[in-house]
């Protein structure tokens, strides 16, 4: 494994006791794309935190490469690439300086460290921005500075820490790109996100977070299919207190999978739509209906499954 998390626990001590990981076990394989996923304050951004020396464990073991990063904090760094939440970028510094100066800060001499940032410029397609400064460029493509600044000198692992926060749709698919181009060079990659179709787009196997936890680990494509339903269907009803006989018949019909109360109505699995829809919203009649959504299953729909609250909470 390339990266090797067991039993890892977190807790912040004070007027209130705070356990932001609790007895996470996780193992990526070396060139394995790997997602956390799970609402904000889950406990994503500890864990990787804990993983790239930023923060130390109340108690478990992170291996990274076979380094325990607890024990030999100097020497696991040089196995790891970090780009955190939030732009970390030297705004005194041109493009090509950032990349430069990160390399001789990782022992490259000075010619290396010059190859390797225009390498890394013409490999983000920034070749003709070196000169530039931070504050003159996009978002978007400032986090793809990030990303080659994090590679520059070469790590085995690359952590994403939320990467796609903040920007735009044609920025993210952007990043999207360039985090696949990394997975095929071999690079390990893991990323933590909110966004339950970033995880779907870009990860081979994803673990969801809820309260330090691991609730699920396994593909997109099985994770979805425990679901047993292909649809999400989200009533909301003016008569949310008399609704309970409706719940009761719906979970009984052969379509649905199962069927829940939320705070404003139900929320139903089906598997299939197939005059599911007409026999709803006249069973829901009585109930006075407000609003209704229908949703291919996903993995917001596995959180939700899993802990009955909606994953961008």
């Amino acid at each position: 494994m390339i990266v090797d998390v067991a039993g890892l626990k977190k807790v912040y001590e004070g007027k209130q006791r705070v356990v932001a990981v609790d007895g996470v076990d996780l193992a990526v394989e070396k060139g394995e794309l790997f997602g956390l996923l799970g609402p904000n304050g889950a406990g994503k951004t500890t864990i990787i935190s804990i993983c790239t020396t930023r923060a130390r464990a109340t108690s478990g073991i992170v291996r990274i490469a076979g380094v325990d990063v607890a024990k030999e904090p100097s020497r696991a760094r040089l196995n790891i690439g970090v780009v955190p939440q939030y732009n970390t970028l030297d705004r005194s510094l041109t493009i090509f300086e950032n990349l430069y100066y990160h390399c001789k800060y990782f022992g490259f001499s000075g010619p290396e460290a010059t190859a390797r940032a225009k390498e890394l410029l013409e490999q983000f397609h920034l070749g003709e921005r070196g000169q530039s400064y931070p504050q003159q460029l996009s978002g978007g493509l400032q986090q793809r500075i990030q990303i080659a600044r994090a590679i520059a000198h070469k790590p085995a692992v690359l952590f994403l820490d939320e990467p796609s926060a903040g920007l735009d749709p044609q920025s993210r698919i952007a990043m999207w790109e360039a985090v696949k181009g990394l997975r095929r060079e071999g690079i390990t990659v893991v990323l933590t996100t909110h966004y339950m179709e970033e995880a779907d787009e870009l990860c081979e196997r994803v673990a969801i977070i809820d309260h330090g936890k691991v609730l699920a680990l396994d593909t997109p494509a099985n994770m979805k299919m425990t679901l047993g339903a292909a649809t999400v269907i989200g009533l909301k009803l003016r008569d949310v207190t008399g609704a309970t006989a409706l719940l009761a018949e719906l979970q009984s019909d052969a379509l649905v999978t199962s069927a829940e109360s939320t705070a404003d109505g139900l929320r139903i699995f089906a598997k299939s739509m197939d005059g599911l829809l007409p026999r709803l919203l006249q069973l829901a009649q009585p109930y006075h209906v407000r609003d209704i959504s229908v949703a291919e299953t996903s993995l917001e729909s596995v959180f939700i499954r899993l802990t009955g609250r909606d994953l961008r909470e």
